[in-house]
């Protein structure tokens, strides 16, 4: 699977940014990171920081953070 959503549950922006993939009908994995953010090693992993949503898009080479901006990019690369 070339898109991984790393969120937690109840985060509105991780909401958000799911939302909009199921929108636009893309399938992505998701990945439940921890709520405590000393605890989300995998995050900080790929991409060196601990805060989410962050989305992965290996087909791309892409790691971005922050949901508007992760919003604009889905649009932008996989809008119709």
């Amino acid at each position: 699977m070339s898109l991984t959503l790393y969120q937690l549950d109840g985060c509105p922006w991780c909401e958000t940014v799911a939302d909009e993939l199921d929108e636009m009908g893309l399938d992505y994995e998701s990945v439940w990171v921890e709520a405590l953010h000393s605890e989300r090693d995998e995050v900080k992993r790929v991409s060196g920081q601990r805060a989410v949503p962050v989305l992965v898009d290996d087909e791309h080479g892409v790691t971005m953070n922050e949901s508007a901006n992760i919003v604009e990019y889905l649009e932008t690369t996989y809008g119709g």
